[in-house]
């Protein structure tokens, strides 16, 4: 019988964050798989947890995922870690879990925290709706590929970015977007977790000042809506007649009118009337 793959949330800063199912999970495994030992380990020991450990990243994924996979088909069990947040989001415990779902192996997460998700809570922009977008490429076809793709994205997007290329990022951002609203998210949930809330040009000059220090999670305004285009007097009352003529009344065919003409439904119906 095949074993378990647990993808285990960790802390993104503070250790009293992780659960206590996490680290009954963590006590329970045959083994865990993390990111970083040497990460894992400190987690480890401030629990007083002895578990064998093994590595498994992006530069070795290949070769130690069929490992992995061969002793879970084998009946053992293990946590999947990364250094902070919850594996497989952003990280290649998805091409692990993808095998797991091939081969009828089960998977269980443990919730835990998660940076962009925080990250999001705490930005001021709009919640209801966004995209996560990881980290952007550093290959100059592929990046401008991928903020070609989202310039018209009226979501909230979600970036992550090391310190050393945040200017770029941002000087991109401005380029791409425009200069909306940004929130850059570092540190969170430390003894100095600071969320700085500026447009895209303000943050720019802010850290052309201050020299970034930190890993950032970037939460950038989505497009804004497009302004309906205002057509002439003569289409405006056009296009009413002809919605009147489906049928519909007066004051039915004006507001229907209304969204597509940049004219309000009052000032339309005004109009008809004076016509």
């Amino acid at each position: 019988m095949a074993g378990i793959l647990y993808l285990v949330g960790t802390p993104i800063g503070n250790l009293g964050d992780i659960s206590s199912r996490a680290l009954e999970t963590l006590s329970s495994v045959d083994f865990i798989a993390a990111e970083d030992t040497r990460v894992t380990l400190k987690l480890l020991n401030r629990f007083e947890i002895k578990k064998p450990l093994i590595c498994y990243f992006e530069h070795n994924r290949a070769e130690m995922g069929e490992k992995l996979l061969s002793r879970l088909m084998a009946g053992e069990s293990c946590a999947l870690v990364t250094d902070a947040g919850m594996p497989a989001i952003s990280d290649p415990g998805e091409d692990i879990v993808r095998q797991c779902a091939l081969h009828g192996i089960t998977v269980c997460a443990i919730p835990g925290p998660s940076a962009c998700v925080t990250a999001l809570a705490m930005s001021g922009l709009p919640t209801q709706r966004f995209c996560f977008e990881g980290f952007l490429s550093t290959t100059n076809k592929s990046r401008r590929e991928h903020l070609e793709q989202l310039v018209g994205e009226k979501r909230t997007m979600i970036f992550y970015e090391a310190p050393h290329k945040l200017m770029r990022t941002l000087s991109d951002f401005l380029e791409y977007f425009g200069d909306r609203q940004i929130a850059l998210c570092r540190e969170m949930t430390k003894i100095h977790e600071e969320v700085l809330r500026l447009s895209l040009s303000a943050a720019i000059e802010h850290f052309s000042a201050t020299p970034p220090k930190g890993e950032f999670v970037l939460v950038v305004q989505g497009a804004p809506d497009e302004e309906p285009q205002q057509l002439s007097e003569e289409d405006a009352l056009a296009l009413v007649e002809r919605y009147r003529g489906e049928g519909l009344s007066l004051k039915e065919a004006c507001k229907k009118a209304a969204g597509e003409t940049g004219f309000s439904k009052n000032e339309l119906y005004s109009m008809a009337l004076e016509k």
